[in-house]
């Protein structure tokens, strides 16, 4: 059984997509349902695609498909389409056009830097969208810098990295490390034999040596978000 807001966004999604074509943007979800945020959109959606409705369509833009639809929901002909939720939102009108419709929405789990526990990659904080050509293939999230243990590299605090998931990462690549299970951090990987160097791009901070059992990589760096 979905929620009054579950429901109201799936049948907007889907008079929005037998009007035009393409599901809504976010920005529309948001105004359409009165929420103070796009996180709200995006904990609805992913509600409504761990219950079979919605389908995310990975790497492109505004791409939802309808899987099903609520037992109470009226069939849809394109005739009556405008009545489908008829006083549930306000006429859509076209949105404006603008450079976010054509980013991607990644995961945003939190800040990272060395020392915190992995608990904080758990479950994602927010979406924020980003450009596709920062993207390359399989899953992508993005963390908030904290703290200047890799300012050489051109990565400073507050600053946001996009992170393509994976645990193998060549020599040299900076990677998301997992330590003992309960650490995470941001460094670049050396393989000194047997061993695992995280190292700083920061020479106040030291290099720190693991075993090989005690690294799990969790994905690569592939690109970086500033604000000024």
């Amino acid at each position: 059984m979905l929620t009054k807001k579950q429901h109201q966004l799936l049948m907007f999604i889907h008079q929005r997509m037998q009007l035009d074509g393409v599901a809504p943007s976010f920005d529309e979800m948001k105004e359409a349902l009165d929420l103070k945020s796009k996180s709200g959109i995006h904990r609805l959606i992913t509600a409504l695609e761990e219950r079979g409705f919605l389908r995310r369509l990975p790497h492109r833009a505004r791409a939802l498909e309808i899987m099903k639809l609520p037992d109470n929901a009226e069939p849809v002909e394109s005739s009556s389409v405008s009545n489908v939720v008829s006083g549930a939102f306000k006429s859509p009108n076209p949105a404006p056009a603008n450079d976010t419709d054509d980013n991607v929405d990644i995961p945003l789990y939190g800040k990272i830097a060395a020392g915190m526990p992995i608990e904080a990659l758990a479950n994602p904080s927010e979406h924020i969208g980003v450009p596709p050509s920062l993207l390359g293939r399989g899953d992508h999230f993005a963390l908030t810098i904290e703290g200047d243990s890799m300012i050489d590299a051109g990565i400073l605090d507050g600053d946001t990295v996009i992170i393509q998931r994976g645990d193998t990462a060549e020599n040299g690549t900076i990677v998301v490390a997992l330590v003992d299970d309960e650490e995470a951090t941001l460094k670049r990987l050396r393989r000194k034999g047997e061993s695992i160097a995280l190292e700083p791009a920061n020479p106040s901070y030291e290099t720190r040596i693991f075993g090989p059992d005690r690294v799990q990589v969790q994905g690569k760096l592939v690109g970086l978000l500033r604000r000024y």
